[in-house]
């Protein structure tokens, strides 16, 4: 874990398993995803120790503290050193409800549900 005096926030994202790859956390830092004190950065900003950073995904706004900086990905437990996870409780409730809704809504022009589709509609809902 070389601490170099800097290192760019998309790297640092996906070495610490923020982003599945640098691809996307280079386009969550293009269109404004993630922010640093509020504020919508560049892919190639450099980050330093202690800095708070917010990243949203989907309707969850995400909050981690830099705690150790690494450029390339190396495995979890090491990866889990270098960020702190600073997401309120209110946060992670809603990634857990959105998770939990099933879909029952059926798309525009798809006519009545068969009665399998009831069928399944129902068994989505009350699990029988």
């Amino acid at each position: 874990m070389g601490q170099t005096a800097k290192i760019r926030i998309d790297k640092w994202l996906w070495a610490v398993r923020i982003f599945k790859t640098r691809a996307i956390s280079t386009d969550a830092c293009n269109s404004g995803k993630v922010k640093i004190e509020g504020k919508s950065i560049k892919p190639s900003r450099a980050i330093k120790l202690n800095e708070t950073i917010t990243v949203q995904k989907g309707i969850i706004k995400f909050v981690y503290e830099v705690t150790g900086l690494i450029e390339k990905r190396v495995s979890a437990k090491i990866a889990s050193e270098s960020v702190n996870d600073l997401t309120s409780e209110k946060e992670k409730f809603k990634m857990k409800a959105a998770s939990s809704q099933p879909v029952t809504s059926r798309d525009k022009g798809m006519g009545r549900p068969t009665k399998k589709d009831r069928r399944d509609i129902e068994k989505l809902k009350w699990g029988k």
